[in-house]
């Protein structure tokens, strides 16, 4: 049974990976298709995808002057760099149908994230634009969960800003013999150890906001990640007694 649970996860998180979570493309930043801005993103992507799952990271830029145009991406840090391969291809194609014409477009998968833009955002938190999904359920406990939540998202979040872990945490608690919490956290490498925690501590701190005793929440920045679910969603897969994954609702939130 353990075996076969970790099959249909695989199943599960595999059949998950193939659509982004969601994109952004600023529609501020109009560039005709056979501009050099255009054809600097189009070199600039490929330099990005074959070397993206070699470390799981890369900042880059491409072209000079008033045409260069910088870009980031990262793999999810627990996953192999064949998945983080095959997901930055999928981000590169998708991100030039999606935004065809902006010069600052992001994309988020599960297993990756991808961004580009005109200004050099490298180094700089970003949590202007926010992608939320949360559960639908709500938990039967919100005192105690909320207690055993925070405390775990503070841990792994402590964990992330340490430089060996480059920005990224995880981890999972024991909520009774029958249900475990799962939370991972993650920030792009490109901050610092501030920048980071910066970040971390705006997207746990819309919990309330958006996932307020959720079964279930992700907060997605440009520059972190946060997610928390009451099923093994990190790897090494965690064998689970079937807590059910759940319907889940996106909210997009461009800040004001």
């Amino acid at each position: 049974m353990k075996l076969l649970y970790i099959l249909l996860l695989s199943l599960f998180l595999s059949s998950c990976r193939a659509d982004p979570l969601g994109n952004f493309c600023n529609e501020n930043t109009f560039i005709n298709s056979t501009s050099p801005i255009s054809g600097n993103i189009d070199r600039l992507l490929a330099e990005v995808v074959p070397k993206t799952p070699l470390t799981g990271y890369i900042a880059t830029s491409s072209g000079r002057g008033p045409d260069r145009v910088y870009g980031l991406a990262q793999c999810r840090g627990d996953v192999s760099s064949k998945d983080c391969s095959s997901c930055i291809q999928d981000a590169a194609t998708q991100i030039r149908r999606l935004c065809p014409n902006q010069s600052d477009a992001r994309i988020w998968y599960d297993y990756c994230f991808l961004r580009y833009s005109k200004e050099n955002f490298i180094g700089e938190v970003d949590t202007s634009f926010g992608i939320f999904y949360y559960n639908v359920e709500n938990v039967t406990d919100p005192q105690s969960f909320n207690q055993e939540l925070g405390a775990l998202t503070n841990k792994i979040r402590s964990e992330a800003v340490m430089p060996k872990n480059e920005g990224l945490g995880k981890g999972k608690t024991k909520l009774s013999p029958f249900v475990t919490l799962y939370a991972l956290v993650q920030c792009t490498r490109d901050l610092s150890e501030i920048d980071c925690a910066q970040c971390l501590a705006i997207a746990v701190g819309n919990f309330p906001n958006f996932c307020e005793n959720r079964k279930g929440c992700r907060v997605l920045y440009s520059s972190c990640y946060v997610r928390y679910e009451l099923y093994p969603f990190f790897f090494p897969i965690d064998s689970n007694n079937g807590t059910s994954f759940g319907k889940t609702v996106m909210i997009v939130h461009p800040k004001s």
